[in-house]
């Protein structure tokens, strides 16, 4: 029986390179061990003919992040062989984010999320949670702009901020290693307006929060008088739709149609607050006023950013509101890179497995920024990139000399391929 010797490094590229291409599942690699372009990518140029360069089938790729339960002694085990750093491997990925500025820029944005894994089976740790309507995993992911730097796989029953803080404090020390005079703001949703989140930025310096938080009788007491603005804007703005719809009209039902159209009227208001018991110290509120045909709405976000510095319009509308931008980089995470096929039996390879789909992503962000920088696909999604420069038809033929790769002349995207494969030849490689 032949064997062959993979390396660690080997293995992981591999694996990397068929989760970008849409193969998530370990089991496509015996097909893909065959593949002649993987094996170029992989440099095993001088062994394409061979059986030597085969590459990893899945029984070796999977020795990368799952191991049985039932192994006593795994020092010993012959299918044990590689031992994940976990602390190195949650380290890697702000190290990369480091490495990716040549110098320290003024400041970043923090963004916080969780989102949900479903699972499909009886994997370690799952449970069902009634929000997400199924079993599942509730992942904590906390990117910057377009940079992946914690994606923590979490169980389903703890609260959405569990090990927030945690992570927090563990990735904003390794930054301040770094960029000693960035400023760094943290943002999230209302699961994150906690005490300690609170406490522990106001106690870094050059650290910021931006946090929204629920609505209250006290909070919406102190904003009767901008709710009463916002409602007789939006009345006003509605009486002369109104009084030309009754004198055309008599059906309820079409003015309350016509009442949609009308724009909504906002209002903001900046107060200084303090809960009753949960915080330490009074802080700076923003709440959002809207009064439309649906009636009143009201949001808030708790800030650490003095009013002198920024109104509350624009500390909503430019500070707050573009976290949502966070989502699309989940959405790539989960539904491009199927970072939520955790589908193994234990929640530690589980978690290797997460990690994995988020180097994956690392590295597909990488491409986009150094590679596809000014031209159409400079925005594109994973899954676009992955469509219409990784996965074309081509052509390999294999001398003993040289190795050509053609692609169809029709190609509709062979200038910014062209471009791409020009750019990437000059990425230092960092090892």
């Amino acid at each position: 029986m032949s064997s062959y010797d993979h390396s660690v490094h080997e293995l992981l590229a591999q694996r990397l390179y068929g989760i970008i291409l849409g193969y998530e599942d370990v089991n496509d690699h015996d097909k893909l061990r065959h593949d002649p372009a993987l094996k170029i990518a992989l440099e095993k140029l001088n062994e394409l003919e061979d059986k030597k360069g085969w590459l990893a089938g899945k029984s070796t790729i999977n020795r990368l992040e799952y191991c049985p339960e039932t192994i006593l002694d795994q020092k010993t085990s012959r299918y044990h062989k590689i031992e994940p750093n976990f602390e190195a491997i949650e380290k890697s990925f702000v190290e990369f984010f480091l490495e990716s500025y040549k110098k320290p820029p003024l400041s970043i944005i923090l963004d916080m999320d969780v989102t949900d894994d479903q699972v499909h089976g009886n994997q370690e740790g799952a449970f069902f949670n009634s929000y997400y309507h199924g079993v599942c995993y509730a992942p904590l992911y906390i990117f910057c702009g377009h940079h992946l730097l914690v994606a923590k796989l979490r169980s389903s029953n703890v609260d959405p901020a569990d090990g927030a803080l945690d992570e927090l404090q563990r990735i904003i020390g390794l930054i301040r290693e770094k960029w000693s005079e960035t400023h760094i703001l943290v943002r999230g949703d209302s699961a994150y307006a906690r005490e300690e989140i609170f406490y522990f930025c106001e106690n870094q310096p050059l650290v910021d929060y931006v946090i929204a938080m629920g609505t209250n009788g006290v909070l919406k007491l102190r904003a009767d008088d901008v709710i009463e603005k916002a409602k007789h804007e939006y009345e006003k703005k509605l009486a002369p739709i109104t009084e030309l719809m009754d004198s055309l009209f008599q059906k309820k039902e079409d003015l309350e149609e016509v009442k949609k159209l009308v724009p909504i009227s906002t209002w903001y208001r900046s107060i200084s607050y303090k809960t009753e018991k949960s915080w330490s110290c009074q802080r700076r509120v923003v709440t959002k006023v809207c009064y439309g045909s649906d009636g009143l709405k009201m949001r808030h976000v708790v800030t650490s950013l003095p009013a002198s510095k920024i109104p509350p319009s624009k500390l909503y509308t430019k500070k707050y509101c573009p976290r949502g931008e966070m989502e699309n980089r989940i959405k790539e995470q989960q539904l491009d890179l199927l970072a939520d096929r955790t589908s193994t039996q234990t929640f530690q390879s589980n978690q290797l497995r997460l990690w994995i789909h988020s180097w994956a992503y690392v590295l597909i962000n990488a491409f986009r920024q150094h590679c596809l920088k000014k031209t159409s696909l400079a925005k594109a999604t994973v899954g676009r990139i992955r469509l219409n420069l990784l996965k074309l038809g081509a052509r390999i033929k294999i001398s003993c000399r040289r190795i050509i790769i053609a692609i169809a002349s029709a190609c509709p995207y062979q200038y910014i391929l062209s471009i791409a494969n020009k750019r990437i030849k000059t990425i230092p490689n960092t090892g």
